[in-house]
This record gives C-alpha cells, sequence and structure tokens, in this order.
C-alpha cells in the first residue's frame, strides 16, 4: 500500500558510522556517536543508533498510545512508555534489534491498559515498520 508522506526527516552520518557523526538537515539534531561498551567501543557521554532508535519508538509509541485513548474518550494521567532495543547476531548471520515496550498506564485497570497497548501497537507507525521484521514485547507496568 503506498503511502503519501506529510512529513520527511533526513539525517545524514558521517565519519565511521558507529563511531561517527549525525546531523539532522535542521541541525537540531547533531550528535557524536560511540560504539557501546558491551559490544566493545569506548561508550561514554556519546550516542548510539539503537539509543535514537528507542528515542523515537518510544515517543512514537507513546503519541499513538495517547490518541487511541482520546479516540475512545479515556482519560490518561502519568502515562509513560519505555523502549528497550536490543542488537545481537541473528542465527542467519549479521545482526538484528529486539524490542521490549513497557508502558506505565496507571489511570485506567490493567485490562484496559493491556488493550491500549495492544491497539497502539496496531496504528504506531514505527510498529508497522517493525512487524515482521523484528521481535517486540509487549508489557503493561
Amino acid at each position: 500500500m503506498p503511502i503519501t508522506a506529510i512529513y520527511t526527516a533526513s539525517a545524514t552520518s558521517t565519519g565511521d558510522g558507529r563511531t561517527g557523526h549525525v546531523r539532522s538537515s535542521d541541525g537540531v539534531l547533531d550528535l557524536d556517536l560511540a560504539v557501546p561498551k558491551e559490544m566493545g567501543g569506548t561508550g561514554g557521554a556519546l550516542t548510539n543508533p539503537e539509543e535514537l532508535f528507542a528515542a523515537g519508538y518510544a515517543a512514537c509509541f507513546h503519541s499513538a498510545l495517547r490518541g487511541i485513548a482520546r479516540r475512545e474518550k479515556i482519560t490518561l494521567e502519568d502515562t509513560a512508555i519505555t523502549v528497550d532495543v536490543g542488537i545481537g547476531k541473528r542465527d542467519e548471520g549479521g545482526f538484528g534489534l529486539t524490542v521490549a515496550i513497557e508502558a506505565e498506564i496507571p489511570s485506567v485497570d490493567h485490562a484496559t491498559a493491556t488493550r491500549l497497548l495492544d491497539e497502539a501497537h496496531q496504528v504506531c507507525p514505527y510498529s508497522n515498520a517493525t512487524r515482521g521484521n523484528v521481535e517486540v514485547s509487549l508489557t503493561v507496568a
């Protein structure tokens, strides 16, 4: 199904990829990157692609969750979405990602929170992009 984009983000990576630099076309994002210690790098105060992906997915998923709640006239308070992105070797070769999404939705009962989480997973653009390609787990805290 074709998609007509209403917004396009653009970023450029320079240097050595995971130990290089990324900059968005508008200059708002302008970061040096480092390989995490767990992957043999220096880590430290620099970010990495998995952190950037986790941040984007968390914000997008949170927006989807709140949109579903608004549509259903459910008032949400003090919500938070945490996304953990893992990277590791695939059995087939190369590397792959895992995603764990944890939702804090204290203003509704557990069954409602679970339903909202599942529905948000069906409409979130990041979830749609990863579906069938990345193992994603959903948990209500």
